[in-house]
Formats: structure tokens, sequence, C-alpha cells
């Protein structure tokens, strides 16, 4: 066997970990309020601090990796995690969590994001390599699925405490089984890349890391391409995390469906989420990943535009087929976005891509926003849901525009 493909188990294990790490907030703000008394916007704090050096951290740390590799890069993120976690068991004040669980989990599992994704596959793969990248995607909603139940039940069962230890332990667990298996470069065992037929020995960049990331996003920004991806990015935060993420559960409740059943529908959309990445991956090896991400754009913007007629009280078969649907093509988007930004900006392409993430991020971070502002102004969220389909299909043209000026700009080599 190839060893890319233990790097690839090792990388979806860290990544599963990091998944499960950074949605566990979520089922502590209700223990955390009411044993210090802090308000939930206060608690909120910290998962915003979260998620947002969760899409800036990418791609300074994809630089880091660079400049002193994938293995010492994941090893510190996991540990800084596992500090994040294990430190809140002795909080007492609310700027206590924004640190652990604002800062420090941020930054670690930011470190682990999709930006370590595009590393591991730009470097192991040259065959499979849309394939393998649809895999780890999907990492991230197989660590939710595993996580989310389980640490429910142990801050249930045990209190919040127990959990956040429990995730400073697995985090911890992890590096030994980075150390041992994770290499950098496929020239470390004197191997060529899967699908590849020289070894390539790695080139250091030269300069500070921080450095490269910036020096890569000036060199970027001079580009269509670039644009036209953070901007159809920016789009697919808003629509999946921003919007359905973090309304779908409140808005089916104001149809008069209990949150118990809403929050059912919104974890099948993590489990068809599995399926449809992995899928998008394998056809992202052999369809132009152009049209691909024009398809699921607009494919994304008509059911969004059907959603809102299709709440109701309970799950019935059409809300049901929405919920399939949607999961699918959840982020399907992200194995053609990946390949793209390889395509377009050379050995830059995991930097780059982790600047396009960034503006995934913020994306989502807008909508969410804009969403709330729309129910507490029109007290419903049909006029979101319209716009957030309007803006995928937007998303479509976009990538279409990638594939109406398909000739390549010259390959950045900023690294």
């Amino acid at each position: 066997m190839h060893p890319a493909w233990l790097v690839a188990a090792v990388a979806f294990i860290a990544l599963l970990g990091a998944a499960g790490f950074r949605a566990t907030p979520s089922v502590m703000l209700q223990p955390l309020h009411d044993e210090f008394g802090w308000s939930l916007g206060t608690i909120s704090a910290a998962v915003s601090v979260n998620l947002l050096l969760y899409g800036l951290t990418a791609p300074f740390a994809a630089a880091l990796m660079n400049k002193f590799g994938v293995r010492r890069v994941a090893m510190g993120a996991l540990l800084l995690v596992s500090a994040g976690s294990g430190l809140t068991l002795w909080m007492t004040e609310s700027w206590q969590l924004v640190l652990c669980w604002g800062v420090l989990v941020g930054l670690g599992t930011g470190s682990l994001a999709l930006g370590f994704v595009a590393t591991i596959t730009g470097r192991w793969f040259v065959k499979h390599r849309g394939l393998v990248t649809g895999v780890l995607t999907a990492a991230g909603a197989t660590g939710n699925l595993i996580f989310l139940p389980v640490l429910s039940r142990i801050v249930e069962s045990d209190g919040w405490r127990t959990a956040a230890l429990t995730v400073s332990v697995a985090a911890l667990a992890v590096v030994p089984l980075i150390f041992w298996r994770l290499r950098d470069h496929p020239a470390d065992l004197n191997v060529p890349a899967l699908g590849g037929t020289e070894i390539e020995a790695p080139a250091k960049p030269a300069g500070g890391a921080a450095a490269n990331a910036l020096r890569a996003l000036r060199d970027a920004a001079r580009t269509r391409a670039f644009w036209l991806l953070a901007g159809g990015f920016a789009i697919c935060g808003a629509t999946t995390n921003g919007l359905v993420g973090t309304h779908f559960i409140p808005a089916a409740h104001d149809h008069g469906m209990p949150p118990t059943t809403a929050a059912t529908l919104l974890a099948l959309v993590g489990v068809f989420d599995v399926v449809g990445t992995i899928a998008s991956g394998w056809l992202t090896d052999r369809v132009d990943s152009r049209l691909l991400l024009g398809a699921y754009y607009v494919l994304r913007g008509l059911s969004l535009l059907v959603l809102p007629s299709l709440f109701a009280a309970t799950a019935h078969p059409s809300m049901l087929i929405f919920i399939l649907f949607y999961g699918l093509d959840w982020v399907a988007t992200v194995p053609p976005t990946v390949t793209l930004c390889r395509e377009y900006f050379g050995a830059a392409g995991p930097i780059v891509f982790g600047w396009v993430f960034a503006s995934h991020q913020f994306g989502a971070a807008a909508a969410a926003t804009a969403a709330g502002l729309v129910r507490d102004r029109f007290g419903d969220y049909d006029l979101a849901w319209y716009v957030a389909g309007g803006l995928a299909i937007l998303g479509a043209i976009l990538s279409l525009m990638l594939y109406a000026g398909k000739r390549l700009p010259l390959r950045l080599v900023t690294a």
C-alpha cells in the first residue's frame, strides 16, 4: 500500500477530532449559563471568537506547514485544543472562557481546517486527489455526528467538566499517532506522490510564515480567479453554516415543529453530507470543477427558494426530500474549490485556499447576523431564504465565469 493512504488515514482521524472539538461548545452553553450565571450572549462571544479564528487561521497555518512541516503544525494544533479545553476546568470568569474556547481552541481547530486538507492532498496525491479531498472534508460532518451525541450524554450525566476533560484527553491521544505516521512530503519516505512518476524534493520557502501567507494573498488578489472563487465560497458559507446551520431550527419552530424534531432533521443533513462530499470528490477527478461548482450552487439556490413552503409542524415527505438533497450538496463545493486553487495558483494553492476558506467563514458570520435581523424585523425568515437562494444562483454565475475564461493565468509560486 502506498504510504499516502496511511497519511490520509491519520489526517482523517485528526480532522475527525477537530470537528468534534469545534462543535463541543454548543452542548455546553446552557450548563455554563446555569453554573456561572453568564448570559448566553457572553458565552456565545467565545463561540464567535472561535469561528472567526477558525477561518482566519487557515492561510497562516498552511504557510506554517510549508515552513515547519505538516506534522509539527498538526501536533501543535492538537496541543492547543487540549490546553484550551482542559484549562476551562479551572475558569471562574467569562474572559477565561473566551481565551480558552475562543482563542486556544479556535487557533487549534483552525490549523486543522480545510487548508490542512489542501496541503495533504496537494503533496501526497496526484491520482485520486479529488476523492481524497472529499473523504477528508467529510471528516468534519462525521466528527459532529460522533462527538455531539456522546458529549451531550456526558454533559447530562456527569457535567460539563467531564465533557471538557474528555475533549482534552481525546486531543492528546491523537498526537502520538500523528508523530508516528504523518510525514511532511513523499520525498521523506523516498517515494513519489500517489500517481506521480518522480520524487520531488520539497523546497523550503524563504521568509516568515506570516509574510508568506500575506504575500500569497497579495499575489492571488491580483487575479480574477481568486475573487470569483472567494466570492462563490463566501456565498457557500452564507447559505450553509450561516443560514441553515444557525437558523433552521428556530425557523422550523416558528411553524410549530418541535426543536428536537428540527435538530434531528439537521443531523440528517450531516449524514447525507458525508455521502455528498465523497461523491463530489469522485466527480472532481472526472468533471471540470468549474461546471461542478456551477451545478452545485444553482441546485442549492433552487432548493432554498422552495424551502419556505416546506416548513410545517411535522417532518412530512417533502421536507425529508429537501433534507436529503440539501445534505448531499452541503459541502460538495469543497473538493472542486480546492482543486481549482491548486490549478490556478500552483504551489501556493493550499495557502490561497486558506484565504478563500476565510471568505467562507466571513460569509457565514454575515448571514447568521443578517438572518436574525430579518426575523426580528419581519417576524419570519422567508426573506432570508429567498435572498440566500438568489445568492446561491449568483455563486453559480461566478463559477461559470471561471469556465468562460478557462485559460489559466501564470501560476503563482509563492509559498
